[in-house]
């Protein structure tokens, strides 16, 4: 279920985007200034928030830069066009004008929800029984989640996205140095033994090898 913040004082503007969102199957939350919506925000995420800019205290164009990684569709009775490049630039995802169809409103909901469907799909790679989210920094192994180093994660990206090629490892310091920029050729060799055990140890198998002479690959089964 998706959940939809509404930050608006007009109460009765909130109660009718939410009767009409609950009827869509989302769960709603409300705030009714700024201050409120970022205290709620503390220890909520919401899947999108749509943003009143004439609020009580903070008004909208304070708290959207506040606002990181949520979709937020800006909802005001400004019509100018620089009001609406300036909130665009500044991070709103989309802009919708007071007064405003519902069936309108919903389509520009739908649409940032299939985009961030498609963000989340494109961040997430997969190799056998490896599965690794970027967005969200985790590992799994047959589902199982494995907690890895910075530079863990960096090496297992960058075999994950070439999965089929010997990378050397030349060249896996040099990728991976934007970012951990600390990792020698020293210590890589000890990065990638203590990667390799804790993917075996996941999942019961070996999933890198080395290359003699070359570098390493992912391990077929």
């Amino acid at each position: 279920m998706k959940n939809i913040m509404i930050i608006d004082d007009d109460v009765s503007i909130g109660n009718m985007l939410e009767e009409v969102l609950t009827r869509e199957g989302c769960r709603v939350s409300r705030a009714y200034s700024g201050t409120e919506a970022l205290l709620y925000l503390e220890a909520n995420r919401p899947d999108l928030i749509l943003l009143d800019l004439m609020l009580p205290g903070l008004s909208g164009e304070e708290v959207l830069p506040e606002i990181k990684g949520i979709p937020v569709i800006v909802i005001s009775a400004k019509a100018e066009v620089s009001d609406k490049v300036e909130l665009l630039l500044g991070g709103a995802a989309d802009y919708v004008t007071k007064p405003f169809d519902i069936q309108e409103l919903l389509a520009r909901i739908e649409v940032q929800f299939r985009n961030r469907s498609c963000t989340e799909a494109s961040s997430v790679l997969k190799w056998e029984e490896l599965s690794m989210d970027l967005s969200a920094h985790s590992v799994s192994v047959k589902e199982c989640g494995v907690r890895l180093t910075k530079t863990e994660f960096a090496i297992l990206k960058l075999l994950m996205k070439n999965p089929s090629q010997v990378i050397p490892k030349s060249v896996i310091l040099d990728r991976i140095s934007e970012d951990t920029p600390d990792c020698v050729e020293s210590s890589l060799k000890v990065h990638i033994s203590n990667l390799r055990r804790k993917l075996r140890e996941a999942g019961g198998r070996d999933y890198i090898e080395a290359v003699w002479g070359i570098g390493f690959k992912l391990k077929e089964e």
